[in-house]
């Protein structure tokens, strides 16, 4: 079985969100196959459901926000606070569990099998850190980990920081986890690394841990016709 590749570039965060609603709408009535989604973010902070209403992870106040130009949402997915922005790769899996086992769990851990392996393709040498979500190199993560599934059809997905400004994440708590660091490929590797060097590395890892023999690259407008939603996120 092969999913679709739909890479969407860079993109606010609110309009991806809306096109992640739309793909699984599509994923549900069978219009379209399991669906990765790619792109890359403006700064942002997203507040999931574990944090709703208390923010106590939240470092910036609102006019810090501003004057450093990041965007703030509370989603619906699981997780505490994390930071999307340049220079990361950002997945959004728009799968239908129910032909992947109904294992949210199981799912969280292919994703993080994925980007363990793709990284190590990097010479990197990542893990897993019970009971925390994500993958780290020693003490820091570097990819983080955000989930959620209505009617077994997945949204929201992974964060790799690839070249991030790390600097953004003084604002936040990371995940709410007060003891642990941040990083990323290019400090982990000493050098600048790119999105576009990356990317091709992730997919098919990303295709193997999730049961797909690969993925056949779609346009946006493409999929979003298949949605019946072109309009309402154009």
């Amino acid at each position: 079985m092969r999913g679709r590749l739909v890479a969407m570039g860079k993109m606010d965060y609110g309009q991806a969100w809306d096109i992640q609603r739309a793909i699984g709408q599509a994923v549900r009535a069978g219009t379209l196959p399991d669906t990765l989604l790619l792109v890359e973010h403006p700064p942002v902070y997203t507040v999931g459901r574990a944090a709703r209403g208390a923010l106590t992870n939240l470092v910036w106040d609102a006019e810090h926000l501003r004057a450093e130009g990041i965007q703030f949402y509370e989603v619906d997915r699981g997780g505490d606070i994390t930071y999307h922005g340049p220079g990361q790769l950002v997945g959004y899996p728009i799968l239908d569990l129910n032909r992947h086992g109904r294992d949210l769990h199981g799912y969280l851990r292919a994703l993080e099998a994925a980007l363990i392996a793709a990284l190590g393709r990097f010479g990197i040498r990542a893990e897993r850190m019970p009971p925390h979500t994500g993958v780290w190199v020693g003490s820091d993560k570097v990819a983080a980990i955000g989930v959620k599934a209505s009617h077994w059809i997945t949204q929201h997905g992974f964060a790799l920081n690839v070249d991030p400004d790390l600097a953004h994440f003084a604002g936040i708590i990371p995940c709410g986890i007060r003891d642990k660091g941040v990083s990323s490929m290019a400090v982990l590797l000493n050098r600048p690394v790119t999105l576009a060097e990356v990317a091709p590395v992730v997919v098919p890892e990303l295709a193997g841990a999730l049961g797909l023999t690969g993925w056949d690259e779609m346009a946006l407008a493409e999929a979003l016709a298949a949605s019946g939603a072109w309009a309402r996120v154009e």
